[in-house]
């Protein structure tokens, strides 16, 4: 028996896409996608139908505040971790982080944490009038796709980027989850190939990671840069640095209260892992919530690329940064 178009999970449904984003779509170079079969080129980023869906009515309609507060990163560089770490740290007044009842103990973090392509994915015209200052969202999308309401507010930004080894890695491993049955899984050869292209999901890669890394350099207040592999080295002092830029710093009193080692245990990949929520949950897009907990570890590309991977992408991520300053 066939399975309903309505039974699928919401990312392989066919979203309903507005006539400007048909239109659009004509005139957008088309390539291979990692889970929906085709992607589109829309101001130089990869999009399913569903992302750049989302990515117009989000250009078009987000009234950003100067309070905002955006996580960004390109998909599977510690996501659910920076949003679980934001959360924590800006509603620590509301939700005590030793609390038995502490949200993240019962909700994933994607959950607390929207991406907000996603919610005009499926709203063009979302109500966030119940959400109070600072709001927080997260999104995957470039820099130079962000709304104007956006760049032209003084709302905060914080971009974590992550070794492109490693993120190719967790990327192959993901987006294989995702796809049913008959579609058969894709092999690391292709999506290696495709990777080193550019063609990703809001890549290429190097692209988005110049664009924010940029944007750090000229509006310091506004954008704070951070690396995967020094908040997994030193979570301590980058959580420090993280409450210093959203604007509520670790007290000395907290300082006392080891409120920095609370939160790094409340947000750790163990801890999370392990949560009823993350083991059996699936989050509203249908997703099963452990998808989202393979192994999180430093390193992992070892175990998956052969040298002639690694020279290859070592050499176009030199080539990338050339001359930006920004290294691995």
């Amino acid at each position: 028996m066939a399975i309903s178009q309505h039974s699928l999970p919401k990312y392989l449904q066919d979203p309903l896409v507005s006539k400007e984003c048909k239109d659009l779509m004509s005139t957008l170079s088309k390539n291979r996608g990692w889970v929906l079969p085709v992607m589109y080129n829309y101001q130089g980023f990869w999009h399913s139908i569903s992302h750049l869906q989302g990515v117009l009515s989000f250009q078009k309609h987000f009234p950003a505040q100067d309070t905002d507060i955006f996580v960004v990163t390109a998909p599977k560089s510690g996501t659910t971790w920076l949003k679980a770490i934001s959360f924590a740290i800006l509603n620590r007044t509301s939700y005590p982080i030793t609390s038995g009842d502490h949200p993240l103990l019962k909700t994933n973090s994607h959950e607390l944490v929207p991406f907000v392509e996603d919610i005009y994915a499926d709203n063009p015209n979302p109500d966030f009038s119940s959400m109070p200052p600072p709001r927080l969202f997260a999104t995957h999308v470039s820099h130079v796709s962000l709304p104007e309401s956006v760049h032209v507010s003084k709302c905060k930004i914080v971009y974590m980027c992550r070794n492109p080894k490693d993120l190719f890695v967790s990327a192959f491993h993901f987006t294989n989850k995702l796809r049913l049955e008959h579609m058969g899984v894709n092999s690391i050869e292709e999506m290696f190939d495709l990777f080193c292209k550019g063609v990703s999901l809001y890549g290429p890669y190097w692209d988005q990671v110049l664009g924010y890394w940029n944007e750090s350099l000229q509006r310091p207040k506004q954008v704070l840069f951070l690396k995967y592999e020094e908040m997994k080295e030193h979570p301590g002092t980058e959580l420090r640095k993280l409450a210093e830029f959203y604007g509520c710093p670790i007290t000395p009193k907290e300082e006392e209260e080891g409120i920095v080692d609370a939160i790094l245990r409340l947000c750790s990949f163990e801890t999370l892992s392990n949560l009823e929520v993350n083991k059996n949950g699936t989050l509203t897009t249908g997703l099963s919530n452990q998808a989202y907990f393979r192994r999180g570890e430093i390193g992992d590309w070892k175990n998956h690329l052969t040298a002639e991977m690694v020279e290859q992408l070592d050499m176009i991520t030199e080539d990338k940064f050339h001359g930006s300053g920004l290294t691995f």
